[in-house]
């Protein structure tokens, strides 16, 4: 897509905004050369009290255009008053030129519960945040309660985290099957999990390192993640001899919660989840994603609905007190009627977290390969989908207390964790709302280190430090002695040590 632009606003905010009706869009010197992809023009004007946004958009021979201001105010910043005018006029042109409206309006953010939070830390009432996301930055009514929603649940969890509180992520990246719709750094053929064994006897280093420099700093471990992939891929005796590790390390008995990301089903044993038991886990997922057996085909899932039924009942006679499910609403090939069946059926067995994602289309997924037409601005009937999750899950008392957004999903929708109460994922609303550091041990996986000491979180700062991104890589470079040097720098140059 063609973008000028004459205006100090972040260039990224505006490709953001615009792939909200052009997904897929791209943005490089290649499309710029292109006459025929869709273009914008945007000028913005400051003024005394105002800043004026002028927007022309055009695409497939039309062109629409949008004049509109947002008028300087005490409770926020005239950076927020720029991408508010921007977004009004990016917006009204846009969406007059496709025909379309987006539910959470120039919300482009992955944390659209932020604004909401923030809003509610100024002293505003839940009422007034709500006409305030539906005035000032078009979110629709439904999605401005959830959003307002979400944000007091996670403002109640937040009060609970202290500046020494930390937590610990672990990553193992292999799966069973690739997904279509997959983009994580997961491995999947033979040769690749023959390195399993090599991988996690350098995890092992990685994992000792890091609770090594918890200590040093004097930190407190809340949540432990072993997230993927599919950790249950790992054989009964893998599984003994990493959780073993970490309980050797750290008194796993007095963790708010240890997550074991089961995921798929077909991974899922009598024995592994005992093991997950007895070294002190409290939190599963089992991971239908549809209980339909054409999708789950479809969407190169090796399970059935079946083998779902019965790993959940593993994990239900387990005694491990937290179950998770996990449902994607607007697959390909799937539609309100089967995901309504689905949605019902899980109701049904009552787990303690239902985490409800919109497909989102990930530029690397093998589904583009065979389907490069699957981007959908308005999402068929995934709208439908999201909206009787929600109603269905607050009617039968589970609370909406973690939300995030992902960019390319199909029409623009969120993903939401639902959950009984006191079964709150907390390691999801520590490391989306950074609420305090995550050390991270495995490929793929970033230690974020934050400084939550201070009354402006939202000035906080943050640090990433990056592993490598696939397992042949991270078994050849040790980066121990650089993440410790660079975090002991981080909390000593931020008074928190």
């Amino acid at each position: 897509m063609n973008i000028k632009i004459e205006s100090p606003v972040n260039r990224y905010y505006v490709q953001t905004l615009c792939m909200i009706f052009f997904p897929g869009a791209k943005f490089g010197a290649k499309e710029n050369e292109n006459e025929n992809v869709p273009s914008l023009y945007l000028r913005t004007e400051k003024r005394e009290e105002e800043i004026v946004a002028y927007a022309e958009i055009s695409a497939d021979g039309k062109t629409c255009t949008a004049e509109k201001s947002a008028a300087f105010a005490e409770d926020r910043t005239e950076e927020r008053t720029l991408k508010i005018a921007v977004g009004l006029a990016i917006l009204a042109a846009a969406g007059e030129l496709v025909g379309y409206r987006p539910s959470w309006g120039m919300l482009i953010g992955v944390r659209p519960s932020k604004v909401a939070s923030e809003m509610l830390n100024a002293g505003m009432s839940k009422t007034r945040v709500k006409k305030k996301l539906n005035s000032d930055y078009l979110v629709i009514p439904k999605k401005a309660s959830l959003a307002t929603d979400v944000a007091v649940h996670e403002r109640r969890i937040s009060g609970e985290v202290k500046p020494k509180d930390c937590s610990v992520y672990i990553s193992i990246p292999f799966c069973p099957t690739r997904c279509t719709y997959c983009s994580f750094v997961s491995y999947t053929s033979k040769r690749l999990l023959d390195l399993i064994p090599e991988y996690l006897e350098r995890l092992y280093l990685d994992i000792e390192a890091n609770f090594k420099l918890i200590d040093e700093l004097s930190l407190n471990v809340k949540t432990v993640y072993i997230g993927g992939g599919t950790p249950t891929i790992l054989t009964a005796e893998q599984l003994r001899a990493l959780l073993s590790k970490i309980a050797s390390l750290t008194d796993v008995s007095a963790l708010s919660e240890f997550t074991l990301e089961a995921g798929r089903p077909d991974t899922i044993t009598e024995e592994k989840f005992a093991i997950a038991k007895e070294f002190g886990v409290t939190r599963v997922s089992v991971n239908p994603q549809t209980l339909c057996d054409e999708v789950l085909c479809g969407i190169g899932r090796a399970h059935t609905a079946e083998q779902f039924f019965e790993a959940y009942d593993i994990a239900r006679r387990s005694g491990i007190k937290t179950v998770n499910v996990d449902l994607i609403a607007g697959l390909p090939g799937d539609n309100f009627k089967i995901f309504s069946s689905t949605y019902d059926r899980i109701l049904q067995l009552r787990p303690e977290n239902i985490t409800v994602h919109t497909f989102s289309v990930k530029k690397a997924a093998e589904v583009l390969r065979t389907n490069s037409s699957i981007y959908s601005i308005k999402g068929g009937d995934a709208g439908k989908c999201v909206d009787y999750s929600q109603m269905k899950a607050i009617q039968s008392g589970y609370i909406p207390y973690y939300m995030y957004r992902q960019k390319n999903t199909v029409g623009n929708y969120e993903n939401v964790g639902f959950s009984l109460e006191g079964h709150e994922g907390l390691y999801n609303i520590y490391m989306m709302e950074e609420l305090h550091s995550i050390f991270a041990a495995g490929a793929g996986a970033v230690t974020k280190l934050v400084d939550n000491t201070g009354e402006d979180v939202s000035g906080k700062a943050i640090e990433r430090l990056f592993n490598q991104k696939y397992p042949y890589e991270y078994l050849k470079e040790d980066r121990r002695s650089e993440f410790h040097d660079a975090a002991v720098r981080f909390y000593t140059e931020h008074g928190l040590i």
